[in-house]
């Protein structure tokens, strides 16, 4: 049985209301995730959409002879999608059930239950002359809501518009220290809830990360040649929040995990700026104690903490700077763990796809002056495109492909260097974990000689990536935030490795590397070891293809345990007993060095994995044994012809990563026509959903409706080419899917019994 993890990288927009469809989303896709737990524990399948995805799961294995497992291991959200994310992590982490969110935005996201007691008009007579642009506001709907809705609805949306519409002026009309609330009585419904287990699996690590904006900035030092260093103003902050890949109570303290939702979705206008403050005052009516505050605020606020201010810090919403958080959740990467064969997606829930700016009366007219200044000021940071993102990740996946390549056309000339080298007698004989280092050595050794000049090149490269691989880990551990403390480390650590004669590199034919550079790296080149498990991994599937009859699972196992442990070298956990040592440095890195060489113990890890590898090969047939024995000893000649090509910095996964959006324009098996089509919250400039249950519950279905295509879409798409499914079975997992939605929703959405009636006739 072939093993695979699908590996979901979250990145959620915001979207105002729509925070109420996105939620049905991220429900489906979390019911898919608890699916695959309970697929991979063997539990009986439960009811719902829950027990569809178990049907597919089990479908795809039987079918396709491959055991699939569905994880979500990074989020990053904005906004509407940086509460979801908040929550959704919760429920990753702790296994605790999300549907107590769905109470709270049906329920409590209504201008009734969210507007400030202190900004409600006094009287029904209070700014009567602003009836006028109520009536304006609900003209500019149409028809086309009131026909998606119940009819008694309109009265509904009328009565709450004016409401909202007649709260006092110039004062935000939302309740902070009211949402606040909220968000903590969500979190606590949670936490009474029934729990489940945590679904990730032990040592795989849950990241999360949460965009919000510092209005009043904080000051972040540039290095330049002249002058040496200048003073800038950076607006944009993260909170970040992980496990470590253990089973918790809760991924961090309520206060904490409130305070990433409340800030992020603080809507200029609608919601009072975020303070700390505010917070230390629900918390105190509450009487919750806080024990971790002040570290907390250190480390999501080190600047205004530093100057003794951050109880004073305004923050605002996350998505004003920041409304597609993809790169925190691109630099998670290099900390993942691997023991199986990955699939690495991307997937972004834009819940209104390709908006435009609304500032004038046609398209083609020009903004006038105050136009153009609202526009500049509101909506554009907003509307940023992606592609500068999407643009990263393809070029990753381009240098990969490129690699891929690269290796594939030397393979045959690697292999025969190899033979060459052992003769062919070395495969007649059961490799032990003694012989194989023998033999790696003298394949390293002659592979640095068939290099030539080259060689130098590629050993300076090498370098420079361990001594700024070295440099990460230390500042990681010393968790001293800021540019300058990692460029001290850097400076540090490079002075010690040349005091200690550890870069001394040249070409293979005046010597190539010296003593203390081979140990050098033998005791800090973590990325080496990485990478040539990665490529024996790589040709691992390759073979598993020809060779469907022969038992390869012990080898894979000894490959993705080996590769677990380097990879854990990397985690900051493992090193976090250094930070006094990091933080005390100012000087000579020497004996820190020394002390991280201990931490990371690769001269123990490099005999642990050659007893595995050696264990598992041993049973293997010869014409399986022969590739995977010629692709680890010749490693060294793949590394020293990509290495550059990759820029030195290496590869956490091996295989492109691929990127996928969820939003209405891609979800047509029931109705086409996007968001205008399906959505209600988008009306209002995309407050809708605020003034209507029904257009919660409408928005909420549709959001698990198009989560259930989009994600049975994903699901399927990790398989090969040559076990695909038949688009009719696809469309027919599809249609089990939404009935089971809509039977599962069906007593509880009281609102829209009409059109839930109506999804089940377009339905079939």
């Amino acid at each position: 049985m072939r093993e695979k993890e699908l590996r979901l990288a979250l990145v959620c927009y915001g979207g105002i209301s729509l925070a109420v469809y996105m939620h049905g989303i991220t429900k489906e896709i979390w019911r898919l995730a608890r699916a695959s737990a309970a697929f991979h524990a063997d539990e009986a399948p439960a009811s719902g959409s829950q027990g569809v995805y178990h049907a597919l799961l089990q479908e795809i294995e039987d079918d396709s002879g491959l055991r699939l497992r569905v994880l979500i291991d990074i989020i990053a959200g904005a906004s509407a999608g940086g509460i979801n994310g908040v929550f959704l992590g919760q429920a990753i982490s702790t296994g605790q059930s999300l549907e107590p969110l769905t109470k709270l935005w049906l329920d409590s996201a209504d201008v009734e239950a969210l507007i400030d007691p202190l900004q409600a008009p006094k009287t029904r007579f209070s700014k009567m002359w602003a009836m006028p642009l109520t009536w304006m506001a609900a003209r500019r709907s149409g028809t086309s809501v009131d026909a998606l809705v119940e009819p008694e609805t309109r009265a509904e949306v009328h009565a709450k518009l004016s409401h909202f519409i007649r709260s006092r002026w110039f004062e935000p009309p939302f309740g902070g220290e009211l949402f606040t609330g909220l968000l903590l009585d969500a979190l606590d419904a949670m936490a009474a809830s029934d729990r489940g287990s945590r679904l990730l699996p032990p040592g795989q690590p849950l990241d999360l990360f949460v965009t919000m904006t510092d209005f009043r900035g904080h000051p972040e030092t540039l290095r330049l040649n002249s002058p040496p260093e200048v003073i800038e103003t950076e607006h944009r902050l993260i909170a970040s929040y992980g496990d470590r890949g253990e089973a918790r109570d809760t991924l961090a303290h309520p206060a904490e995990l409130t305070y990433a939702a409340r800030a992020t979705s603080s809507f200029p206008g609608a919601f009072p700026p975020f303070t700390v403050a505010e917070l230390d005052a629900v918390l105190r009516k509450r009487q919750v104690d806080w024990p971790g505050r002040m570290a907390f605020l250190e480390r999501t606020l080190p600047r205004h903490t530093a100057a003794n201010a951050a109880e004073s810090a305004v923050l605002i919403d996350g998505s004003v700077l920041a409304n597609a958080p993809f790169k925190p959740a691109m630099d998670a990467l290099r900390e993942r763990p691997a023991r199986r064969e990955i699939d690495r997606r991307f997937v972004y829930i834009d819940p209104q796809p390709g908006v435009k700016i609304h500032f004038g009366d046609t398209d083609t007219a020009t903004p006038g002056f105050f136009q153009t200044i609202i526009g500049a000021v509101s909506e554009l940071p907003r509307q940023q495109p992606i592609r500068d993102n999407l643009d990263a990740i393809a070029e990753k996946s381009r240098r990969i492909e490129s690699m891929r390549s690269i290796i594939s056309g030397i393979r045959g000339e690697v292999e025969a260097a190899v033979e060459s080298l052992f003769d062919y007698t070395l495969f007649l004989d059961s490799p032990t974990p003694a012989r194989l280092a023998t033999w790696r050595t003298k394949a390293q050794n002659a592979a640095a000689k068939a290099a030539g000049y080259s060689y130098a090149a590629y050993g300076r490269l090498k370098l420079s990536g361990v001594v700024a691989g070295i440099a990460q880990l230390l500042y990681q551990a010393g968790d001293e935030p800021g540019p300058e403390r990692w460029q001290q480390i850097r400076v540090a650590v490079n002075a010690a490795v040349s005091l200690r004669g550890f870069d001394e590199m040249s070409s293979s034919f005046s010597g190539g590397a010296s003593k203390e550079t081979i140990a050098f790296l033998r005791s800090y080149d973590l990325g080496f070891r990485i990478r040539r498990l990665r490529l024996l991994a790589r040709r691992l599937s390759g073979l598993e293809a020809d060779h469907e009859d022969t038992d390869l699972a012990p080898i894979r196992e000894a490959i993705y345990l080996s590769l677990a442990d380097y990879l854990e070298c990397k985690r900051t956990e493992k090193h976090a007993h250094l930070r006094k040592d990091v933080r005390l440095m100012r000087g000579e890195a020497g004996p820190l060095l020394d002390k991280l060489a201990q931490s990371m113990n690769l001269k123990g890890l490099d005999t642990a994995t050659e007893e595995r590898l050696a264990t598992a090969l041993d049973g293997l047939e010869r014409d399986v044994k022969r590739p995977i024995l010629l692709t680890y000893l010749g490693f060294p000649y793949f590394d020293v012809a990509t290495l550059p090509l990759l820029q030195g910095e290496g590869l956490d996964e091996f295989d492109p990563i691929k990127v996928d959006r969820i939003a209405p324009d891609d979800a047509r098996a029931i109705r086409a026509g996007g968001a205008a089509a399906t959505l209600k919250g988008i009306q209002f400039n995309t407050f809708g959903a605020f003034f209507s249950r029904a257009y919660r519950e409408n928005d909420y279905l549709w959001g698990r409706l198009h989560g259930a295509e989009r994600m049975i879409d994903i699901t399927v798409s990790t398989l090969d080419a040559g076990a695909t499914v038949a688009p009719a079975r696809i469309a027919a997992i599809k249609r089990a899917a939404f009935h089971a939605i809509l039977d599962e929703e069906a007593g509880k959405l009281t609102a829209i019994p009409e059109l839930i009636a109506s999804i089940r006739r377009e339905i079939g």
